[in-house]
């Protein structure tokens, strides 16, 4: 592991565990476990699919410890590279709600541009996406842009084997009929490793405060993991 990287590494750990610490005792406090798969697979030249199942569950609610299903989210997005470093998409996603809780379904639309940099071994994206959350009741109209960098954790340039960090910092502002908008911000950190066969294994948490304008943001934490396989 590089210097650089060691101190990137050590800064975002610290930054998430005085975040966690500083939540820990709010009652509008909840946590999650989610695991997700995702397949990435070529089509032709520079167009591509990406399809991911996650699966979201309560493990800290109303105070107490648990684990308890929330949620299944199938999602499907279309990839078509406009240059090297830039990529457009669209996406849909159905959310299984009511079959855990008594909420309603929801189908999302997703249009988004992406843009990366990478002048050294860090490499930079940006992301901005617009998504359309529809279900019987309501459609929310949700803007987002995050930044994002990783890079390998050993040496300059990521072999089979070697660990590499994701972090992200991520902004959104949801609007609706009647409704006064919304902003909350997400900060994520996460350890992946790759493996042989195209296989990416990544473990990390993600710290939301949803509505935070408010006078009672709700704060969230994420344990995440994920296995990413590429065809």
């Amino acid at each position: 592991m590089t210097m650089y990287s060691t101190k990137w590494f050590l800064f975002v750990s610290v930054l998430l565990l005085l975040i966690s610490a500083s939540v820990k005792g709010q009652e509008n406090l909840t946590g999650y476990w989610q695991p997700q798969i995702a397949i990435n697979y070529p089509v032709s030249g520079p167009y591509s699919h990406n399809f991911s199942i996650a699966n979201r569950n309560y493990i800290f609610d109303n105070e107490e410890f648990t684990l308890k299903g929330r949620q299944l989210d199938v999602v499907h997005f279309s990839n078509l590279k406009v240059r090297d470093n830039q990529s457009i998409a669209l996406g849909v996603q159905y959310r299984f709600r009511s079959n855990f809780e008594n909420r309603e379904n929801e189908l999302r639309l997703t249009q988004q541009y992406n843009i990366t940099n990478q002048p050294f071994a860090i490499r930079y994206g940006h992301r901005f996406r617009a998504e359309q959350r529809i279900t019987n009741s309501l459609t929310i109209h949700r803007f987002r842009y995050r930044f994002a960098l990783d890079f390998p954790l050993v040496g300059e340039k990521l072999d089979v084997g070697e660990p590499y960090f994701v972090g992200s910092l991520e902004n959104l502002l949801s609007v609706a009929k009647y409704n006064a908008p919304q902003y909350d911000a997400r900060l994520s950190g996460q350890v992946g490793w790759q493996l042989n066969g195209g296989i990416k294994f990544q473990v990390g948490v993600e710290y939301r405060m949803e509505d935070y304008s408010a006078g009672v943001p709700q704060h969230i934490l994420f344990l995440l993991t994920s296995a990413q396989i590429s065809l």
